[in-house]
């Protein structure tokens, strides 16, 4: 597995912020993004990259997420939509390739990279859906962008 040091740019996250159980991230995903889609296209906003999603802290039995999409331009929230703004600055950045709940692994191993490496994770952290599973149905060749800011 490949962990990259990266220094991000300043972007902004339209999407919809909930506290959810781990059980349900899949259906909260899916209404997520149709939500976060739809009040896009109300303001007349286009996503600046692939779907996703900003996680609050470490997840437990529930998980503190904004799922949406980037976007440039103003943009303000509703009732139904937050905008948040994602931090720049160093981080370290690896793609996972296969089905999202064989993630745990690679997870563990930047925990252990960044041990080694002596540096620290900032609060927040985010996966960046680069594969469309409508589109591409085979979930081996999926692909996930993790993203860790570091403090």
């Amino acid at each position: 597995m490949q962990i990259d040091r990266v220094e991000l740019e300043p972007r902004t996250l339209l999407g919809v912020h909930e506290n959810v159980k781990m059980a349900d991230l899949t259906e909260y995903f899916g209404r997520a993004f149709e939500v976060s889609a739809a009040a896009m296209a109300a303001q007349g906003l286009t996503p600046a990259g692939p779907p996703l999603a900003l996680y609050h802290g470490m997840p437990t039995d529930t998980v503190d997420v904004t799922a949406g999409f980037p976007i440039a331009g103003p943009a303000h929230g509703t009732a139904d939509v937050v905008v948040t703004e994602l931090p720049a600055g160093s981080a370290i950045a690896s793609v996972y390739t296969g089905p999202y709940d064989g993630m745990t692994r690679t997870y563990d191993e930047i925990a252990a990279w960044l041990r080694e490496q002596h540096l620290t994770p900032g609060m927040y952290m985010w996966e960046e859906y680069l594969s469309d599973p409508e589109t591409n149905p085979d979930p081996a060749t999926w692909q996930t962008r993790i993203v860790f800011p570091l403090t």
